[in-house]
């Protein structure tokens, strides 16, 4: 090795590998990510990327950690430089991003994260902290006795959460004259920045009832002037491993200590509501629209609540990887079939390619060189199954059509969470429910009782004239789990004998 990627050392590199075309030093910053993951540098930094190299030197990106230090501790010795390895079945090709200037860790100092965002050069604030990150309440407002909420209504210039952050540094702002920053969700929740902007209106309603709100309450002023423009991203991106970073060291001949493994299919569809400015991001792919909600509940759908159906039937039968589980006839039929009950759940109006979206999906899940872990997509279900597959199975039911193979996909998930420690390894996924959901467990309930209070429990289809007919329909693939495993589960939904299709 010749040392570790940085400023000084990537000169060394290969000359397949792509580099940053253009000048670091003349970069600033203009947009604060919340939530600098993997996924962050696949995916929105190599879009920033672009746009630097083309000259909008005015758009770097000063990464935050809410949580661990453990990004900024790999990629600060390496001046934020870091490697996206583009995989697919026939190869890879190597890029260094340069758009990351610099790294935050919030707990450490909470004042240097609301600086950056009070920065008058902030104009965007861009956000992937998982859907458990917005921490809302099993009717989907915020959970205003979370311990983190009630820390940050308390102490507001030493935040913990994203809402904290952005509520203060906003308010910071309007008092110094500075114009709001835009704030843009790249979570997977349903209208994910309409859904922010309640959540933050809501803490803000909190700070005012403190007596903070001065002479214009803070929630009207966030609610009026700050705007949540909605967006949809799609990129797959596996966990890295050591495995990973010693085939990329070896590639680079030099060391890189986080890089990130992705595929080459990206998108990003984002409603085109910047008040402050933004990037020219059409000019690389991204889809600016009025409305990002038919391209949102497609991706939802159709990819991720596969992704889930694979990642709980995958663990179930043995598969470590998405190529592995999808490889399996049985899981490839049952996606075919989910396709067929998900897709009249969109809109139809929306000139949407359903079948040329699944057809390309198929190609994705089958992708070899990604090993994407059927564990990592299982994290965190129970927030993620309501919009992924209990809209759609509602939307069915309302429709007089049958959601057996949604409906599955949550019967797995209990299933797979109830394995662990068994069949599965202890802590093999995790879920925010764990701890209550181990004590349902422990109960040895019948299946109808234990679907019945796992629904209560994560607020699935709560309150809706329907809910009851979901629970009948998962406590039936439950039995069938009990009873058989995966086979008679899929047995029992024909699954084995017809060829597979795709939807139509």
């Amino acid at each position: 090795m010749n040392g570790r990627l940085s400023n000084a050392t990537i000169a060394k590199l290969p000359p397949e590998v792509l580099v940053p075309r253009y000048d670091r030093n003349s970069v600033t910053p203009g947009i604060v990510h919340l939530g600098v993951g993997a996924f962050h540098r696949a995916h929105q930094a190599a879009y920033v990327d672009a746009s630097l190299a083309e000259g909008e030197s005015d758009w770097g990106v000063v990464g935050v950690s809410l949580r661990s230090p453990d990004t900024r501790d790999a990629l600060t010795p390496q001046d934020g430089l870091y490697t996206l390895a583009v995989r697919d079945s026939t190869g890879q090709q190597l890029q260094v991003a340069g758009s990351i200037l610099s790294l935050l860790v919030a707990p450490e100092d909470p004042g240097a994260v609301l600086a950056a965002l009070t920065d008058p050069r902030t104009r965007i604030v861009t956000l992937t902290i998982t859907e458990k990150a917005y921490l809302r309440a099993a009717d989907g407002s915020l959970d205003k006795n979370h311990p983190d909420i009630v820390h940050d209504l308390t102490n507001p210039g030493s935040p913990k959460t994203a809402h904290g952050f952005l509520t203060e540094a906003l308010a910071r702002r309007r008092a110094a004259g500075i114009l709001p920053f835009t704030v843009l969700c790249c979570d997977n929740l349903p209208a994910n920045g309409a859904t922010l902007h309640r959540l933050l209106v809501e803490f803000a309603k909190l700070r005012d009832a403190r007596g903070s709100a001065g002479d214009r309450p803070l929630a009207g002023y966030i609610a009026d002037e700050v705007a949540f423009p909605s967006s949809m991203v799609d990129r797959i991106v596996p966990a890295t491993t050591d495995a990973d970073r010693a085939r990329i060291a070896k590639a680079l001949g030099l060391e890189d200590a986080w890089p990130v493994m992705t595929e080459p299919f990206r998108q990003w569809v984002i409603e085109d509501r910047f008040p402050a400015g933004r990037p020219a991001w059409e000019k690389f792919g991204v889809t600016m629209v009025e409305d990002v909600g038919p391209f949102e509940d497609m991706k939802l759908r159709l990819l991720n609540g596969a992704h889930s159906g694979i990642a709980y039937l995958g663990l179930l039968s043995g598969h470590a990887t998405v190529d592995r589980a999808f490889a399996d006839p049985a899981i490839r039929q049952f996606v075919d079939r989910l396709w067929v009950e998900a897709v009249p759940t969109l809109p139809q109006d929306a000139g949407l390619d359903t079948s040329a979206y699944t057809a390309e999906l198929a190609e994705r899940f089958s992708n070899t060189a990604l090993a994407h872990r059927t564990a990592q997509i299982a994290n965190d279900g129970s927030q993620k199954l309501p919009q992924r597959i209990i809209a759609s199975a509602l939307a069915r039911l309302e429709a007089g059509a049958l959601p057996e193979h949604l409906t599955l996909v949550v019967a797995a998930w209990i299933a797979a969470c109830a394995a662990r420690g068994k069949t599965l390894p202890e802590g093999h996924f995790t879920d925010p429910l764990d701890t209550a959901l181990d004590d349902l467990f422990s109960r040895n309930l019948p299946t109808e009782r234990l679907t019945a209070a796992v629904f209560e429990l994560a607020g699935f289809a709560k309150g809706h004239p329907e809910q009851q007919k979901l629970i009948e329909f998962v406590a039936t693939h439950l039995v069938r789990f009990k009873q058989g495993g995966p086979k008679l589960v899929f047995a029992a939904l024909g699954i084995g004998n017809e060829p597979p299709r795709l939807a139509e």
